[in-house]
């Protein structure tokens, strides 16, 4: 008792006494620190505004503060139209008087630009002798050992150096780490155009592995894959997304514009390290962990999801959340068996297992897998797509459910109508067989709109919050919305972002005509081009967005013809 007294004495105490420091001196510890006054320093000092907020309680602080803190911020505008808003913020120890938190630039308002550790995919994928370890068995088992300088090596490199990029970005380096992720995908782009518009695989000597040891490679992989996941993989806010999505649906109401948010609504739970109450008492009476933004995917991006919902469900909660977990290993164990599968069909076994083991030991799409996101089931439909490409049905399903996941891949939809040569009025089954898979797929697809009473008013409230809030965000991962800090010395570079979109409008539908005959290899290498163009024009791009076009582009890379069959017409 004399022991909790005394405790209960001390925490009273605590949160009575006065500062040491004044606002001002905080500011200016704040204000001198380097990482901050290099940032300002892009700014002048006509139009900054400071502030700073003393919190006597220390668990709000950062860790091991034995008193308060002084949290600091400062915003700068220049007049109504130029405005960069706040512009850093940070924690000041009242005790020690250390800067012990200090964030600039895109850093402010976003926490994943922060570098902290494991955000992404849990801690082990993200430590270096993990992530080496996968680069290292991603080309022991697909180097090209008897000609090291050959082109094939250089392309194996360039999809590993993302690496590099991450690195910086785990490091909260934003603007080192979005510049050099543009490096290997306009390396890639050219290579897959190269090898598209040629028609011609890439030149490599005879693999020195058998396929069976590289099919039992991929298996061991796929094993190793799933036991990480189980064991250190986190679930983000996209992975979260897609059991709520599933869990709307499988109660009869549409998902969007009802998922679960904060503002407004009953708190059902403790308050996180913030002071946030994410826990709220939802419209169905539920107390469910908020994700309001969750909602602006398609509705494949949910719908995927129904399998592991029904088989492993959902508190409500943001806890472990294993639904999320099982739908994600189920994808990426399909997109290794699908990309096995088109590679047996179209370059015999070698190629088949070469490919499934290119997916299982690729580092970033164990980063896909260990962040749990949906970024697995946009590729997966594409590849069942390429395997099943003499079939125009499949092709067109796999485009729409590709295209209603995330909309990227519908920039492949026209490519894939023509495939494997333009549309012949004479004969125009083929495309009428495509347009009839793309529209079956689609209003499977969108069936969810009719679960609310109003489906046009359904149909305005998906265009809402999916395509409109797409278009619209802001984001600093991508070098064409840099221009919204207004700081010295970054450009503006939103002209030529809309420059780009147009070439690549151009382009998704040149290809649907030019060339003219096309194998299932220039069928990969252009999907893989017209994925990557997509990726290079978003204004907001991440890494796990890599595994989208990988598949396409190391069936480009690796293919080397000697089993090729004739496409079907």
């Amino acid at each position: 008792m004399a022991l909790a007294a005394a405790v209960f004495a001390n925490s009273a105490s605590a949160a009575t006494a006065k500062p040491r420091l004044t606002k001002e001196r905080a500011v200016a510890l704040f204000l001198a620190n380097g990482k901050v006054a290099d940032w300002l320093d892009r700014y002048p000092v006509k139009g900054r505004v400071k502030d700073a907020t003393y919190e006597s309680d220390s668990t709000k602080c950062a860790a091991g503060a034995q008193s308060g803190c002084w949290t600091v911020r400062v915003w700068w505008s220049k007049n109504k139209q130029v405005d960069a808003g706040e512009i850093a913020e940070g924690k000041v120890d009242d005790g020690s008087t250390r800067v012990t938190e200090a964030w600039t630039g895109p850093q402010v308002a976003w926490k994943m630009a922060r570098g902290y550790d494991g955000a992404f995919g849990g801690k082990k994928i993200n430590t270096l002798s993990v992530w080496l370890a996968f680069c290292a068995v991603f080309l022991l088992g697909l180097f090209d050992f008897r000609r090291p300088l050959s082109l094939r090596n250089l392309d194996l490199i360039a999809l590993l150096s993302f690496s590099v990029s991450l690195w910086f970005f785990n490091h909260g380096n934003i603007f080192t780490s979005v510049p050099l992720a543009y490096v290997p995908m306009a390396y890639l782009l050219a290579r897959c155009l190269w090898i598209g518009m040629r028609g011609r695989p890439v030149r490599a000597a005879q693999p020195i592995w058998k396929p069976a040891i590289l099919l039992a490679a991929a298996v061991f992989l796929m094993g190793f894959r799933i036991g990480l996941n189980v064991e250190d993989s986190n679930v983000i806010d996209v992975g979260y997304a897609g059991v709520i999505g599933a869990e709307r649906i499988s109660s009869g109401v549409m998902p969007y514009d009802h998922f679960p948010k904060e503002d407004d609504l009953k708190a059902c739970g403790p308050a996180d390290s913030a002071g946030e109450i994410r826990d709220r008492i939802q419209f169905n009476g539920r107390c469910e962990s908020a994700n309001p933004l969750g909602d602006t995917y398609g509705p494949v991006a949910y719908e995927a999801y129904l399998p592991g919902y029904w088989i492993r469900g959902w508190s409500g909660k943001w806890d472990k959340l294993p639904s999320v977990h099982l739908t994600s290993i189920i994808f990426d164990v399909l997109c290794a068996f699908g990309l096995g599968l088109a590679g047996l069909r179209f370059g015999g076994r070698w190629l088949g297992a070469a490919l499934a083991f290119a997916w299982a030991a690729f580092p970033f799409t164990q980063y896909v897998s260990m962040s749990n996101t949906n970024d697995a089931i946009v590729p997966v439909f594409l590849i069942f797509g390429l395997w099943l490409s003499s079939s125009p049905f499949a092709r067109g399903a796999a485009a729409a459910l590709s295209g209603w996941t995330k909309f990227a891949a519908l920039v492949v939809a026209p490519m894939w109508l023509t495939y494997p040569g333009p549309i012949r009025w004479r004969r125009p089954r083929p495309a009428l067989a495509f347009a009839t898979g793309f529209l079956v797929a689609t209003l499977l697809a969108f069936s969810v709109l009719l679960l609310d009473a109003h489906p046009i008013q359904a149909a305005q409230t998906f265009y809402d919050r999916t395509l409109k809030t797409q278009i619209t965000r802001e984001s600093p991962f991508s070098l064409w919305d840099w221009a919204q800090y207004h700081a010295r010395g970054i450009p503006d570079l939103h002209l030529v972002q809309w420059v780009l979109e147009g070439l690549l409008v151009a382009g998704a539908f040149a290809a649907a005509f030019f060339p003219r005959i096309k194998t299932p290899l220039q069928l990969a290498a252009l999907t893989g081009a017209l994925l990557i163009g997509f990726e290079l024009v978003l204004t907001h791009w991440f890494y796990l967005y890599i595994p989208w076009f990988f598949p396409f582009v190391v069936f480009a890379l690796l293919f080397s013809g000697r089993e090729q069959p004739e496409p079907g017409v």
